[in-house]
């Protein structure tokens, strides 16, 4: 059965509106959310980024049963590995059983604030992997130290731990990542529709895990107004996963943008008020392998979305 969940958008919304959009689709009857871990927002048209922790330790307060997932926290560049630990682990307690730490190997427009140099893929997938052993390391509640290639930790223990640990989700876009995540997570994102990336994770070991990815979608109540908030609030969308993972700063992603055209949108983005068009768009991520598809709904018409969905999609796959 196909798991839909509900995307939280640091990117796009203040803490207090992802709160409430949190409530609400929990409420409409969403499977899961995913929250986004960022500094920058990709452009500043939207003009937010709050600190993930702090939201999710107000969604934990207004919810019950819906289960959170990072997507993506990056443990390697601009918070140490042994802070998200502790952050995770904290997370855990306040939403028991039902909160998983999605993680990934950073994108560059939020990781170099601190000046760190930003290595190439091979490369920063290496980090990840040492990063994750140190979080598994100190759920383990020991006070630890650790000397790898990249990280140091000196008499670290977290000793405020959940009952549960959460699992922790790998995100992947090519078949080095896929590999790791097949082997090392307890799950898989990504970020599109890649059967290729799916299939890699299940023959690395990832077979009976659950698989994550997101579809980027904007509804409204007619066609050429969610076109116009498609390009308007997501222009990324027609990028090179690269180049998104690449560029430094929001200006290089606002540049980028001028070239965008609602034609090449609507090629990208399912801009519709059709039931029937979300319905595929979600079968279509179905057929690439992923049984939990977050929904990701581009621009403010959030709650009349969550609303739509609750009435017209959700129904489909119960």
């Amino acid at each position: 059965m196909v798991k839909i969940g509900y995307k939280l958008s640091s990117e796009e919304f203040g803490p207090l509106d992802l709160v409430c959009f949190a409530k609400q689709a929990e409420d409409a009857g969403f499977d899961f959310g995913m929250i986004s871990d960022h500094y920058h927002p990709w452009i500043s048209q939207t003009g937010q980024s709050p600190f993930v922790w702090s939201t999710i330790g107000g969604i934990s307060q207004v919810t019950e049963r819906l289960p959170i997932v990072t997507g993506v926290t990056c443990p390697t560049f601009r918070i140490h590995p042994a802070i998200i630990a502790q952050a995770a682990a904290t997370a855990a307690c306040m939403l028991p059983g039902r909160f998983k730490l999605g993680v990934g190997s950073g994108e560059n427009l939020n990781e170099h604030i601190l000046g760190d140099r930003w290595p190439s893929t091979p490369v920063r997938i290496e980090m990840l992997v040492e990063a994750i052993h140190i979080i598994q390391l100190l759920w383990q509640g020991e006070m630890e130290d650790f000397e790898g290639y990249f990280y140091t930790i000196e008499n670290a223990r977290i000793y405020t731990l959940p009952e549960e640990l959460p699992e922790i989700f790998i995100a992947a876009e090519g078949e080095m990542a896929a590999t790791v995540a097949g082997q090392m997570g307890d799950g898989l994102i990504a970020q599109h529709a890649n059967g290729d990336v799916a299939t890699i994770f299940k023959n690395t070991g990832g077979e009976n895990k659950p698989c994550y990815s997101e579809a980027t979608v904007c509804w409204d109540e007619s066609k050429d107004e969610a076109r116009k908030n498609a390009i308007k609030y997501w222009p990324i969308k027609l990028n090179d996963v690269q180049i998104n993972v690449d560029l430094p700063t929001t200006t290089h992603f606002e540049r980028l943008a001028k070239k965008a055209d609602e034609k090449s949108v609507a090629e990208k983005i399912v801009c519709s008020n059709d039931p029937e068009d979300h319905i595929n768009e979600i079968k279509r991520y179905a057929d690439a392998g992923y049984d939990h598809i977050c929904m990701h709904q581009i621009g403010p018409k959030q709650h009349e979305f969550i609303e739509f969905y609750k009435d017209e999609v959700l129904p489909s796959f119960k």
